[in-house]
């Protein structure tokens, strides 16, 4: 055979192409943030049925004084300046709640961004008037400051300071940075839901109160669970980003792990809340 004959086939080297990496540890992290986020989102949206259904309801029944079975001084005759915070308080949160999931769904922002951006300037702007509303009632109705206060204010000023870092971003264009300060605020903003879902779970786990008075509604688990509502999901927030922007396999893993928990503990809390507090009084 001479050099420009053909060779056989089988004696010719075989061409392999480089198999294509896949990210299996980046994507079980997607799958278990979305997982979470479609959990909590709807846990969310039941939190706002249930504030329409009964803060709306009896407010256009002209029965705010029904607040009272809920919120200790919801409703004050002859205090019209506390009943109007209060007000604006808890019809607000209802706004700032349903905004909220819809910022953070990615078909919603590719589809309609001018959608989005509307939304989200009244996200902020909601989200700062509940807050304020807030702090009036922590510090004018509540008769002075207590551990659990000090866990509230905590959360009112991570909240403006996310807020304020987001809408910061958003106009100087540094769209990546908006979106990790969105998520901030989107979870210090859910602060309140995480309290009566953190509260519910811990009843149905403990088949009654355990740790605080219910009574008097104090207590160290209150206490605890009021910082809680703040540094607990922002601290998972904050690992997730870092496992998922520069994190490792083990690191991306580990933190998946992490949301898959988190999404059973939500969703397990959403339910006790459901059963305990919002459809007992819709």
């Amino acid at each position: 055979m001479s050099a420009y004959e053909d060779r056989p086939v089988a004696s010719l080297p075989r061409l392999e192409l480089p198999a294509r990496r896949v990210d299996r540890a980046g994507t079980t992290l997607s799958a278990a943030a979305a997982a979470w986020f479609t959990v909590a989102a709807l846990g969310q949206w039941l939190f706002v049925v249930y504030i329409a259904g009964f803060y709306g309801r009896s407010l256009l029944a002209g029965r705010m004084r029904d607040w009272n079975q809920v919120l200790p001084e919801g409703h004050t005759p002859g205090d019209t300046l506390g009943n109007l915070m209060v007000m604006l308080h808890i019809l607000l949160a209802l706004v700032v709640t349903a905004a909220g999931t819809l910022q953070l769904v990615p078909a919603i922002r590719r589809r309609w961004p001018r959608f989005h951006r509307w939304n989200g300037r009244i996200y902020l702007a909601t989200v700062v008037a509940v807050v304020l509303a807030g702090l009036y009632m922590v510090l004018a109705r509540d008769g002075g400051l207590r551990v659990m206060q000090f866990g509230i204010l905590l959360n009112a000023a991570v909240v403006l300071g996310c807020a304020a870092m987001a809408l910061r971003h958003a106009l100087a264009r540094r769209i990546d940075r908006h979106r990790r300060w969105a998520l901030r605020l989107f979870v210090a903003a859910s602060g309140v839901w995480f309290f009566r879902i953190g509260l519910t779970f811990w009843l149905l786990v403990n088949q009654g109160p355990v740790g605080f008075d219910p009574e008097t509604f104090t207590g160290p688990f209150l206490v605890f669970l009021s910082f809680a509502q703040t540094l607990l999901p922002l601290a998972i927030l904050e690992l997730y980003l870092r496992a998922r922007d520069s994190g490792g396999p083990a690191a991306r893993w580990t933190v998946a792990a992490l949301l898959a928990l988190a999404t059973g503990v939500t969703a397990t809390g959403i339910f006790a809340a459901s059963l305990i507090l919002w459809l007992p009084r819709l």
